[in-house]
């Protein structure tokens, strides 16, 4: 039985900052990854000032061209298969400033939902990944994000909504993205002070970021052979990240002794496994997933 991953984006490059190892490490096993962009980035601004002048002349003039341009070479890197979803960056507002026009996180969760379910019936993955109800940080993108995939998530496995999207499939796990987290943080920053590296100021003001959230994480992917592969992905969104970012390119020689996983949050599961993981498929058996078991009936309002 092949084994099957979906990871929901709010926008392309998210899925390289938020699990591209992961991803790189499932597909080094034979196991099938599709990640799913909710919006194509549309509104992003560029983040690299050293982005190459030809690239920059076409973020003025079509930033979402650039932008699926960046997500397939990132795709291409991690050796995933990857889909749009086709909606509208809804920006990052300041203050009282409305959301745009029919951006996505302004379109109502019943009409967003059917192409996710679609993706999701189709595909039939074992695994969900998405983001909590903060979205990770609270970007309207991210935060639509987390409640589309979860709507999706219980209508796809509902054979009575959305029938013309085909037979209803139960994602067995679901997962948040733990990736930037404290106990991550601290062990790295604790191999940066043992060995004087010259860095170790670059995570100080992480430290004070991250201080006090609280450790969640129930899964631990051993991701140590694929840290690279996640660096050349995210360096292939170059509009949005300098190839040099201190906040997301960390040594990796200290990350693989001090921290070498990608992790993550059981919050749903219809299959038994023993916390914590090291296996987001952990409890998936060889065996197919019956009707049964793939079917809900269940007919809370996911409103």
């Amino acid at each position: 039985m092949a084994r099957r991953l979906l990871a929901v984006h709010a926008h392309p490059d998210d899925e390289s900052s938020k699990g591209a190892a992961t991803y790189a490490h499932y597909r080094s096993l034979g196991d099938e990854v599709l990640v799913v962009s909710c919006t194509g980035g549309e509104r992003g601004d560029v983040q690299n000032q050293g982005l190459p002048a030809h690239e920059l002349a076409m973020a003025e003039r079509d930033m979402a061209g650039l932008r699926r341009i960046e997500m397939s070479r990132a795709a291409a890197a991690i050796d995933i298969a990857h889909r749009w979803l086709g909606y509208e960056d809804s920006g990052l507002p300041e203050g009282d400033e409305p959301l745009p026009a029919n951006c996505f996180a302004r379109i109502p969760l019943e009409v967003s939902a059917e192409p996710l379910v679609g993706i999701i019936r189709e595909f039939r993955p074992h695994v969900l990944i998405t983001y909590d109800e903060q979205g990770g940080y609270p970007h309207p993108d991210h935060i639509r994000t987390h409640e589309l995939s979860m709507f999706a998530w219980r209508a796809a496995a509902d054979a009575r909504q959305y029938p013309q999207q085909g037979p209803a499939w139960r994602v067995p796990k679901v997962y948040y993205d733990r990736i930037f987290n404290s106990h991550r943080l601290e062990r790295v920053y604790e191999a940066m002070v043992d060995s004087d590296h010259p860095r170790r100021a670059d995570l100080e003001e992480l430290r004070g970021w991250m201080s006090g959230r609280p450790f969640t994480a129930t899964t631990h992917v051993p991701v140590g052979d694929f840290l690279e592969h996640r660096d050349t992905a995210l360096r292939a969104h170059a509009s949005q990240v300098a190839p040099d970012d201190r906040f997301f390119f960390w040594p990796n020689d200290l990350q693989r002794e001090a921290w070498p996983y990608e992790d993550f949050e059981l919050v749903e599961s219809s299959v038994d496994t023993t916390l914590p993981e090291d296996d987001l498929f952990a409890g998936i058996t060889d065996a197919p997933i019956t009707a049964a078991t793939a079917i809900s009936t269940d007919t809370e309002d996911t409103r």
